[in-house]
């Protein structure tokens, strides 16, 4: 894992390499989260083969560039993968793509689709780089020529969005709508334009990715109850319907079928 350069700092979280080898072939739960889906595959192309909008068809992607998403993707694997995920933001998306992130809601697209030239030449550097390192520092040349500081999300949205995030989903809407001067309605209307769902379910989406993350971290001797009430959930039954909602799943199954994966801790390869 690795922190992007500066010039990405606002827009992207992180770098997450991945390797998975010697398993059986499967399939894997691409969750919702409160990051863009984008991956760039090394070697072996990422095969979706449901998407999370069921009308879309499956697919083969060099690079998967997704915008937020309510539901659960089933990726595809012979039981080796290899490539490094980009914890992109959606206020990240004017910045890099010169577009809203609510474009991209619900679909996935090949990212050379969006990005251009750049994006094909991210796949093709990164596929003759076998340092975790130098990859990373691919990624920070490629994306932050990209990035236009005048395509920004607005001042009141931004503070809207990093609010949800940093409380965990648990902030109440009217108080955000306190927060910036305006209406609840009116708050709603513009974060939908701008991100592609409501605060309030970005709000959902956000609670269930920190539980989601704290059960699959948990000591086994953690129950989901105890997850259920740091997370902000009325019990272990409101997150038990949130995970069937937002994972197809309920907590119990998605840790027993959810496939380890092998990710290099920074200076692994160098």
């Amino acid at each position: 894992m690795a922190r992007p350069a500066p010039v990405l700092g606002a827009f992207i979280d992180r770098y997450v390499g991945y390797r998975m080898v010697g398993f059986a072939p499967g399939l894997h739960r691409g969750l919702p989260s409160r990051h863009m889906t984008f991956i760039v595959g090394i070697g072996h192309t990422i095969d979706v083969i449901a998407h999370t909008d069921p009308a879309q068809s499956p697919g083969a992607y060099r690079g998967v560039l997704s915008g937020l998403q309510a539901s659960n993707a089933l990726i595809a694997h012979d039981g080796y993968q290899e490539g490094i995920g980009i914890e992109l933001t959606p206020l990240g998306s004017r910045a890099l793509f010169g577009m809203p992130a609510a474009e991209l809601w619900d679909t996935t697209v090949e990212s050379a689709h969006v990005l251009g030239p750049p994006g094909a030449r991210l796949w093709e550097r990164l596929q003759s780089t076998t340092r975790w390192s130098r990859r990373f520092a691919v990624c920070d040349e490629v994306l932050g020529d990209l990035v236009r500081p005048d395509r920004v999300v607005g001042p009141e949205l931004t503070w809207t969005w990093q609010r949800i995030v940093r409380s965990g989903g648990t902030v109440r809407i009217g108080g955000l709508a306190a927060g910036i001067g305006w209406s609840r309605q009116h708050l709603t209307r513009r974060f939908d334009q701008e991100f592609g769902l409501r605060p309030k379910l970005a709000s959902k989406i956000t609670r269930f990715e920190r539980a989601r993350r704290m059960l699959g971290d948990a000591p086994s001797y953690s129950t989901i109850a105890q997850v259920a009430a740091v997370c902000g959930y009325y019990d272990q039954a409101h997150l038990n319907r949130d995970f069937a909602e937002l994972a197809g799943t309920s907590p119990t199954m998605w840790l027993a079928e959810e496939i380890p994966s092998v990710q290099d801790e920074p200076g692994f390869a160098g």
